[in-house]
Parts: C-alpha cells; structure tokens; sequence
C-alpha cells in the first residue's frame, strides 16, 4: 500500500514538473531568439517583395498569433513592414494587463516603447510586474496608466503619459465607448488604428449614444460600441482608411491617408511610384 503510495505521488509531482516546464516553455516561446528572428526575417521579407516591386500577400494571408488574443500580431507585423516601421511608438487604450495585447509583441520582440491605459488595478498592477522583470524590457519597460477613459480625460491621459503628436500605433478596445473615445482623440495622430467594433450589428451604420459611466456589459451586453460602417465612417473623417480586420472580422484595422501607397500596387504586380518629393509618401 505504502508502495503504491509513494508511486501515485512521484507520478503526480512528475506530471506536475512537466506541466510547469512546458507552460514555462510556452510562456517562453513568446520571446524566444527563434521567434524575434523568424519575425524579423519576415518583416524584411515584406520589405523586400515591396521595394522590389513585386507582389505582396493580401492582409488576410498575414495573420498569426505570439501574444494577441487571435491574429492580429501577423498583420500588424505585415502592415508595419509596408509601411518601413521597424521600431515604433503605441497606445494600447484598454490594454488589461498589456500581454494577451495587440501591442506586446511589438514592445517585446520588437523593442517599441508605449502607454498600456486599464481601469483595472489588479491588470496594471500584473502588467508592470510582467515588463518590469522580462529580459527584453526590463530596463525600459513601456508605461502604465490606472483610468477609466472618457472622451472629456483621454487627451489629458495622453498629456500626463508623455505621448503627443506622430505615433505609430493606436488599439483601442475598451468594450462601449471605442468609437466616441477614437472621435475624441486629438492630442495624438497614430499612423495605424485597430479599434474593436460590434459586428452584430451587420452592416448597418449603428453608434451607440455615448455613456461616460457606462461600464462593460451594461443593461444590454448586446447593445454598446458600434457597428464597422460607422467606424469606417468615423475613421475617413479623421483621415484615415480601412485596410483590413482580424480573422473575425471585429478588429478593424485603419492606416492614415497617404501612407503605404505602394502596398496596393504592388498587391496588383504594380511597381510602386517614387514619390514626388524626398522624404515624402508615395502618392495613393
């Protein structure tokens, strides 16, 4: 009896041993050297299909996951290589902890430094822990911010976290106020925006009226955000262009007016024009 005894526990630490070493290993693989360079490799591959003039893959052909709930890290990987943004500046606005993020693999395997905005306390708290220990970036880990943001304190948010003016990347998934919170916005221009929306809503452009109490799910989980027709609405005003979605098609994702020309040309075989002037996009 003893016999078995000790057998079922050594089988039990054993199975636990390697349970912690393969989520330590998964955990890992995040960041792995192979991973920085298979990912950089690839960001030059687009590059060089790009400036060569041959063609490139269609957005949807580009998605895969590292830290990204779904698969929002390839195409944004896609997106930064056609538009030659190697290391950037973001703003991840309902960022939870900042890992399971659409910026985390940019500030880890990438180096870009950035703002992550949560209301949550415990998700700030995690996140910092997180970036203030990885090897990667310890040494200048991106910022947090505890707020709840609204259209009348995110500018200010923006201001007391030392961002302002040309940024690289914007996501905003806060689960209600996204579109009000984007329209509002006006201390920063970031040349990419991934912004959640509610599909449900189909293809009707549909906004839901602004609620600056509102906290997720609501009276109607069903019934807050708005619709992508309204987004792409709201996103041309503001000078901007649907390009894509992730997988599920929630995740919109927008370039700003004049930048990336050349991607679709060369998506057509089309050698990109020079632009008109050094230093200058090339003409959409």
């Amino acid at each position: 009896m003893f016999s078995r005894a000790k057998r079922f526990v050594r089988s039990r630490l054993a199975n636990l041993f390697e349970d912690t070493v393969n989520q330590s290993m998964r955990r890992d693989a995040k960041a792995a050297p192979e991973t920085k360079v298979a990912q950089k490799a690839l960001f030059h591959y687009y590059s060089n299909l790009l400036s060569g003039g041959r063609r490139i893959p269609a957005l949807d052909e580009t998605g895969f996951r590292v830290f990204s709930q779904f698969d929002e890290d390839g195409r944004l990987l896609f997106i930064f290589a056609v538009l030659g943004v190697h290391t950037g500046v973001f703003v991840d606005i309902g960022a939870a902890d900042g890992v399971n993020s659409n910026c985390a693999n940019l500030a880890v395997n990438f180096g870009w430094d950035g703002v992550f905005i949560d209301a949550d306390l415990a998700n700030v708290e995690r996140g910092r822990k997180f970036y203030a220990t990885h090897p990667d970036t310890w040494a200048y880990p991106p910022r947090f911010v505890r707020a709840t943001v609204t259209r009348e304190n995110v500018n200010a948010l923006l201001e007391a976290a030392g961002v302002a003016g040309d940024v690289d990347f914007l996501s905003i998934d806060i689960d209600g106020n996204d579109y009000w919170i984007w329209d509002a916005i006006h201390r920063i221009t970031p040349k990419v925006v991934m912004i959640e929306t509610h599909v449900e809503f189909g293809l009707r452009s549909i906004v839901v009226p602004y609620d600056a109490d509102y906290v997720p799910p609501g009276k109607h989980p069903h019934y807050h955000g708005a619709s992508p027709p309204a987004m792409a609405k709201l996103a041309d005003r503001k000078g901007y262009r649907l390009v894509g979605a992730n997988q599920y098609g929630f995740n919109t994702i927008y370039v700003r007016r004049g930048l990336g020309g050349g991607a679709a040309r060369s998506q057509r075989g089309e050698r990109p024009r020079t632009p008109t002037k050094p230093g200058t996009p090339a003409p959409v």
